[in-house]
């Protein structure tokens, strides 16, 4: 032979399959609305290949030029059913006769191809991996053999060569094995990501019953310390009846805590307002106090007037996190100082405590859910803490010493009001 045909675009026409197949199960993730329309799109995305291929083909010889359209052809059809291989049909036989002409042996071909595909495909969905592959080897082999038989038979002018074999009969297994292996390990792909989602909406679903129980339990602790102070005998009707405010201002607290958690399913806007840092942290050490009592603890605060913006409850619920935290720090009893100044147009809060301390690795892990140092912690307190001043723009910073103590710096900023008139 003097001449040389080139073949290059068998690179082309496996590069337009393979980015078609990843276009569809990118758009069949990310697009919820396209994934109700799942046979349309794996039409389109077939198509597209198809008509590639035609129109960049393999030259084999100068009596035969092959593409491979059959691979999204077939691979359409397997996946879609007849219906999604009688549309890419139509789009085959539209686009081959557009750009060659019309042929009895190329119709012939393709409606063989067509019924043995589909009535092969209902079998083919419920097959694992490992038979998928199997099956599909054996069906393009089988159909490539046949449709080479029907060609000798329907043409004077077809021959098989060395070349035709090689890009008809051998090469197609292979890349439909490549083009299958690559659907089934994305489908896996999507699906564990489904269950990933599934799994981390059941985590969140753990931690918020786990954060209500412990949330709750803050102001039930308090509830229980006036109850207690209560029994006392010598108690004046006055200081009993402020013991019975407190008792019921902190229900009304659990109640709220409990109402805010119900409503995460179906959250409303945040109310946001000014925060008298001096006035609800004074009213936090209030409510700590029959604790701190309880445990031998002494609170000592020097707290500055200064306002910031956010939600009163969380950052009530926040302190109080941090305060019963420093408590619970001295179990045989100790100094709590909560330290507020301004800073510029920073507010600075320091809480500190002479207990036992933290290591390296639990200051680093400090508002981790389910990680705490206390022996029954679970870490959401700390966690929501830490959330509220990250929710309220601030920061905290904490330094700590075994058998030394620790100190919590929170730094918020501070909120001006606009008094200029317009």
């Amino acid at each position: 032979m003097n001449f040389i045909y080139i073949n290059q675009n068998i690179l082309d026409n496996l590069f337009y399959i393979l980015v078609s197949i990843l276009i569809y199960y990118i758009l069949l993730d990310h697009g919820k609305r396209l994934s109700q329309y799942g046979k349309t799109l794996i039409t389109a995305c077939m198509s597209i290949p198809i008509i590639l291929c035609m129109k960049f083909p393999i030259y084999i010889d100068e009596y035969c030029v092959h593409d491979l359209r059959q691979i999204p052809f077939i691979i359409g059809t397997l996946y879609g059913g007849w219906p999604v291989g009688a549309a890419l049909l139509v789009i085959i036989l539209t686009f081959r006769f557009a750009f060659y002409g019309f042929n009895l042996l190329t119709l012939t071909v393709y409606i063989v191809i067509f019924i043995i595909t589909a009535l092969f495909s209902s079998k083919f969905k419920n097959f694992n991996r490992k038979n998928k592959l199997n099956s599909s080897v054996l069906l393009i082999l089988f159909l490539g053999i046949l449709t080479s038989f029907i060609s000798i038979v329907m043409s004077d002018y077809f021959r098989i060569t060395e070349a035709y074999v090689f890009y008809f009969i051998i090469l197609p297994p292979f890349i439909i094995v490549l083009a299958l292996y690559i659907i089934e390990i994305l489908k896996d792909a999507i699906i564990i990501r489904t269950q990933m989602v599934r799994l981390e909406k059941m985590e969140v679903v753990s931690q918020l019953a786990a954060s209500i129980s412990h949330e709750v339990r803050n102001p039930l602790t308090v509830v229980k310390g006036f109850v207690q102070l209560l029994k006392a005998p010598d108690l004046t009707q006055e200081v009993r009846e402020q013991y019975i405010q407190h008792v019921v201002r902190e229900l009304n607290s659990a109640e709220s805590i409990i109402s805010e958690y119900l409503a995460f399913a179906k959250p409303a806007l945040e109310k946001v307002e000014n925060i008298l840092i001096n006035r609800e942290i004074g009213y936090v050490i209030e409510m700590i106090k029959p604790l701190a009592n309880m445990n031998l603890v002494t609170i000592s605060n020097q707290l500055a007037p200064a306002i910031t913006r956010g939600n009163i409850q969380h950052f009530k619920q926040c302190f109080l996190n941090l305060i019963k935290n420093g408590i619970e720090a001295m179990p045989n009893g100790g100094e709590l100082n909560i330290v507020s100044y301004v800073n510029n147009f920073d507010i600075i809060i320091e809480i500190s405590d002479n207990g036992v301390g933290m290591n390296k690795e639990q200051i680093n892990r400090f508002g981790e859910p389910y990680y705490s140092s206390k022996e029954k912690g679970t870490g959401l307190g700390s966690m929501v803490a830490v959330k509220t001043i990250q929710t309220m723009n601030g920061t905290l910073h904490l330094t700590s010493a075994l058998n030394k103590g620790t100190t919590i710096s929170i730094t918020l900023p501070v909120y001006q009001e606009d008094h200029s008139g317009k």
